[in-house]
């Protein structure tokens, strides 16, 4: 039995995984951004471990939220499912690009401050590919350009993607993967989406408890259980080592690069 957070658990992906771990008997961990939000999960929260809120648009909470984790408890696995989509260009009260915040920003943080888990796994998109990296690093923010949403997204996603690379060769003791779930009908995704709801869910809940060789082998980029070539430039050594620095210089955290004891 694995003990498992899932951030952005409210509904959605996020839900649906929680759901078919806890029916596999795990002890499942929920997040969601308010007190709330925590009143709509309805049954799956009796039968969760427990149910922690706190905002992943604001530094603060992200770090107060680990500190909750952390009392609970060291988890076996984390999934970093909470994301968000902003057709505007919206700021938090930080003055932090909001998409970027709870995309980015709030995986880095939780990675950073959580009692190192043995699984990591980061909810990626298809939409990471086909931007210039150059001006996702250097524009994060997106306040040299004009705002684009969708754009936006896909460069969040193609951070939060070298990420995981970077934490799969800087941590050879932890198992780190990103998976791209499809475009599903989700509140997000919206009701024209063309894949799979249920198969949506299942092959981050899959990597967070499975005991298979292809599980087990870290550095993997994931569709629908199936390996996946990323974009070629979140394997680039200096693209990651550059995300790291800008993450640690925005948040003010320290993400060591040793493994865990």
């Amino acid at each position: 039995m694995a003990r498992i957070l899932i951030t952005g658990s409210a509904d959605g992906l996020g839900l649906n995984a929680a759901r078919e771990l806890i029916a596999q008997g795990h002890e499942v961990v929920l997040h969601t951004r308010s007190a709330a939000r925590a009143r709509d999960i309805g049954s799956t929260a009796e039968r969760a471990l427990a149910v922690v809120t706190g905002d992943l648009s604001r530094l603060d909470e992200t770090r107060a939220l680990a500190r909750k984790v952390n009392e609970l408890g060291r988890m076996d696995a984390v999934i970093h499912n909470a994301g968000i989509f902003d057709r505007s260009r919206e700021e938090n009260d930080e003055g932090q690009l909001r998409m970027l915040a709870v995309n980015v920003l709030a995986p880095y943080v939780l990675t950073a401050d959580l009692d190192r888990p043995a699984r990591l796994i980061f909810i990626s998109s298809s939409m990471h590919r086909g931007h210039d990296a150059r001006k996702a690093q250097d524009d994060m923010a997106w306040r040299e350009r004009r705002w684009a949403g969708s754009e936006a997204y896909g460069e969040s996603k193609l951070l939060v993607t070298t990420l995981a690379m970077a934490l799969a060769v800087r941590w050879p003791d932890t198992i780190v993967h990103a998976v791209d779930p499809g475009w599903v009908p989700t509140k997000m995704g919206g009701s024209s989406a063309s894949d799979d709801l249920d198969a949506g869910h299942q092959t981050q809940a899959w990597l967070a408890v499975s005991d298979d060789e292809q599980a087990m082998g870290s550095g993997g980029y994931w569709f629908h259980r199936r390996r996946q070539q990323p974009s070629s430039e979140v394997n680039d050594e200096a693209f990651q080592q550059a995300l790291l620095e800008r993450l640690r210089a925005i948040s003010g955290v320290e993400l060591t690069a040793l493994p865990a004891d």
